[in-house]
């Protein structure tokens, strides 16, 4: 695995994009898996019979409260936390970041297993440590199966070998965010954390794709644009027609007329790889704003959440913090610490070094994100 491209400087103001940029994409997903928390698993037309003929329109109640996050924000922000580790290790000479995510992913597998925090080691950071993490929210049977023990599953021998659930797509954006990456090393490293708990090679290249959409974003690529670099890199490796063939039917729906759920509904339910990301591409090419794109991409017969998380990353990833709707940001689970996550991402990827240096900010740090 490769790694970053050396000698990149940034300058305040492409720090504060930077920035910008991924503080939008992880809350922006954040906020589209909260809009289709309450309704992943209702027909379209049980949608509109419960909420109206425009279907939900803000947030409903899920897990015991309105603005609730899924898996799918909990292992985005594992794989958050994975980087960060990743690149702070680099330091020591070893660099192996699919390493780093995985163990990440099995941090991530133990808030689902246990009541919380308490007996975490100290090596585990703060993340893992969130209490209000610790919560099952409708858990993919392939992420679990494929994390419930310390080995790690690679593209020559994956976890499920037959499953290609959007668990891979819908935690992948962060990969994304890795700006300093080359394009083909970003898509990559998708594919191999894909390969950690989904075997089909659809599985992984819709993971892979969505990751290679995500970084052209924030490099200032319009979506479209990024999407025909993504068909690139896919057109290269075997079995990639599924993934291909889903995004190009994404990107032929946007000349078919008015959005509507009907015509989100003509791409697929979402619940696999490919589905997800070409609902989630198809929402964000066709949106007015994010509250309109959030939207259409949830309200949906199908894998709600999912597709609302993987439009918002988009639409956040184009578009940073500001297009964020604040009514629906104020009421976010977990806004405190995605901010969190998203500004210590932002600070290891641009200014690391300094953070890794001798003195008390470095303790802190590595208390933070350690190294072992």
């Amino acid at each position: 695995m490769g790694g970053p491209v050396a000698g990149a400087v940034w300058g305040r103001a492409e720090q504060q994009d930077f920035r910008s940029r991924v503080r939008g994409c992880l809350l922006g997903g954040a906020i589209g898996d909260a809009l289709g928390a309450g309704i992943e698993f209702s027909s379209l037309s049980d949608i509109r019979a419960q909420y109206g003929p425009e279907g939900v329109t803000d947030y409903v109640p899920a897990y015991g409260r309105r603005g609730a996050i899924t898996d799918d924000t909990q292992m985005t922000m594992f794989t958050v936390d994975g980087l960060i580790r990743a690149h702070v290790r680099r330091d020591t000479g070893a660099w192996h970041p699919p390493t780093d995510v995985h163990q990440a992913y099995r941090r991530w597998f133990v808030t689902q297993r246990e009541w919380g925090p308490d007996e975490r080691r100290d090596g585990d950071g703060w993340l893992a440590r969130q209490e209000w993490l610790y919560s099952q929210r409708a858990p993919g049977r392939a992420c679990l199966a494929g994390l419930g023990d310390d080995a790690m599953g690679t593209v020559d021998k994956p976890k499920n070998p037959d499953s290609k659930g959007c668990g891979t797509v819908m935690r992948s954006a962060p990969f994304g965010l890795l700006v300093g990456w080359e394009p083909q090393l970003v898509f990559q490293l998708g594919i191999e954390c894909a390969a950690q708990t989904h075997g089909h090679p659809t599985g992984q290249l819709a993971a892979g794709a969505f990751a290679a959409i995500v970084h052209a974003l924030v490099r200032g690529d319009s979506l479209d644009a990024a999407v025909q670099k993504a068909l690139v890199h896919l057109a290269t490796r075997p079995g990639h027609e599924e993934t291909t063939d889903a995004l190009k039917r994404a990107l032929g729906a946007v000349r078919q007329g008015l959005p509507s759920p009907e015509r989100v509904e003509s791409l697929g339910e979402g619940w696999t790889a490919e589905e997800a990301l070409a609902i989630g591409v198809y929402c964000a090419l066709v949106a007015e704003d994010m509250r309109h794109g959030l939207l259409l991409a949830v309200n949906h017969g199908g894998d709600s959440d999912s597709t609302g998380s993987v439009c918002g990353n988009l639409l956040g990833a184009l578009h940073g913090e500001t297009a964020l709707p604040p009514a629906w940001l104020a009421e976010l689970e977990g806004r405190a610490a995605l901010l969190e996550l998203a500004d210590d991402f932002a600070m290891e990827m641009t200014q690391g070094p300094a953070l890794h240096g001798p003195g008390e900010s470095a303790r802190v740090w590595l208390e933070r994100y350690p190294r072992g």
